[in-house]
């Protein structure tokens, strides 16, 4: 998460275990259920130190969607959209970069399915903030961004979704990769490039042949 640099390490240390925990509980409970003591349980805090930091649940939740919006606009803010374009993989491995700044957090975020308006209301500011950025520096119809950026961050946004709830199971390198390609290239570009075994995937057919190999 984006936070302050002058932050006492004890005090973000305290936070973020706060916010993960609530992250966490989001994918077990409804948000009206999720108690105080839930969270300090979870945080493995008491109840005092939660409230040394927040007034209530509530600005947990504010700050997390303040965070979140943050960081994603000083990744934002750093891009040359007109240059970067031309070679987007920049693009993705900056954001791919927030993400790794906190994984458990988003893992836990981006896996919740029974509060899905929270997760929502973050992609919709994380969609506006990123056209703002591009709209900024490159002249486009903005009915056309809006296009764009819906087919794209929604999407770039579900495989993560999909990559935290099957266990992480690929590597969040090679994902962004593969989502990358698909972005910028479409489908056919990025069966291409699989063809081409760009992507480091032992294809099938590979596997088969091995097997028959070694009999």
């Amino acid at each position: 998460m984006n936070e302050n640099r002058t932050v006492d390490p004890r005090t973000r240390k305290t936070k973020r275990a706060i916010r993960n925990a609530f992250a966490q509980l989001l994918s077990e409970k409804d948000m009206d259920e999720i108690t105080v003591r839930d969270i300090a349980e979870l945080a493995e805090i008491n109840r005092k130190t939660f409230y040394r930091y927040y007034s209530g649940i509530y600005q947990v939740i504010d700050e997390i969607e303040d965070d979140i919006v943050q960081s994603f606009e000083s990744v934002l803010g750093d891009i040359n959209f007109r240059y970067e374009l031309k070679n987007p993989y920049l693009i993705f491995e900056r954001l791919t970069a927030v993400i790794n700044t906190d994984i458990d957090f988003y893992g836990h975020l981006l896996s919740v399915q029974k509060n899905a308006s929270l997760v929502t209301k973050v992609i919709a500011m994380v969609k506006e903030h990123t056209k703002k950025a591009i709209m900024e520096q490159i002249e486009i119809d903005e009915d056309f961004a809006d296009v764009i950026l819906e087919y794209s961050i929604t999407g770039m946004i579900a495989v993560y979704q999909q990559w935290f709830i099957s266990g992480r199971r690929d590597s969040i390198g090679r994902l962004s990769d593969i989502i990358n390609v698909l972005s910028f290239q479409g489908f056919t570009g990025a069966l291409e490039e699989y063809n081409n075994n760009r992507f480091g995937i032992v294809q099938k057919n590979e596997i088969n042949h091995s097997r028959k190999d070694s009999l």
